[in-house]
């Protein structure tokens, strides 16, 4: 297992596509790595690139990027997109809390995020893929008008989110709570699953759906919503129904 990651290690390093915390490209991705000016699309936490590389098969006039810190699990995508000679693809190994220094200002068209680790304590949610500290760092990339999908399996992420939301204002596009049972969700969200999604279900898992703008997103809202979060989870706290979590 070890010889098999480094080799994974090496042969990622070397691919024309793929990129370690690359930095010098912030603004320059259009130019640089795809060399057209289609819009550039976001997974986010993409594993093993399996969303990447199917919605790039599906739309050759976007160019797509997964993002990921393991470049073990994106070695699977980078290399599929290579055998097929995909040239609307990319891979990046990054941290997510530093995604407005690898991009600059509209330079994004829109953002995945694919089952993300749901971070069910309380005091760990501002790691969540969805909290407000990040909407931050995603309204500072995309352009007007950008959209976020946001898929996951689990009943907490899923219902912390469309709260946040609605505190924050902002009204979803699409909410579905279960899209496999959804005869009018779209094709892509049914057809194209991921390691852990066909995972979850296998476990009884419902998966979950919605797609919303940062249009109307203001740090004000944020703010408020972060101490009203904390706030409430004191109180539980402090009414020994919770140890923090």
């Amino acid at each position: 297992m070890a010889k098999q990651k480094l080799k994974r290690f090496a042969e990622f390093a070397d691919y024309p596509h793929t990129f370690d915390f690359a930095y010098e490209l912030q603004g320059k991705w259009h130019q640089e790595v795809f060399k057209n000016n289609n819009p550039i699309v976001l997974e986010l936490g993409c594993g093993k690139g399996e969303y990447t590389v199917a919605l790039a098969q599906e739309n050759l006039d976007k160019n797509f990027i997964g993002i990921d810190i393991k470049s073990n699990r994106m070695w699977v995508g980078a290399k599929k997109a290579l055998e097929n000679n995909m040239n609307n693809v990319a891979f990046m190994r990054a941290l997510m809390h530093r995604i407005n220094e690898l991009f600059a200002p509209g330079e994004v068209a829109e953002i995945w995020i694919t089952f993300p680790d749901p971070f069910v304590r309380h005091r760990s949610a501002k790691h969540r893929l969805t909290h407000t500290r990040f909407l931050r760092l995603y309204q500072q990339i995309l352009k007007p008008g950008g959209v976020i999908n946001f898929k996951t399996d689990s009943d907490e992420l899923f219902a912390f989110t469309q709260n946040m939301l609605q505190h924050l204002s902002i009204t979803p596009e699409v909410v579905d709570y279960n899209v496999h049972t959804n005869p009018n969700a779209e094709p892509m969200l049914k057809n194209v699953r991921t390691y852990y999604e066909n995972l979850f279900m296998g476990r009884g898992k419902t998966i979950k759906f919605t797609r919303f703008k940062l249009d109307d997103f203001t740090t004000d809202k944020a703010k408020a919503f972060e101490d009203w979060f904390e706030t409430e989870r004191l109180k539980l706290v402090a009414a020994g129904k919770s140890t923090g979590i």
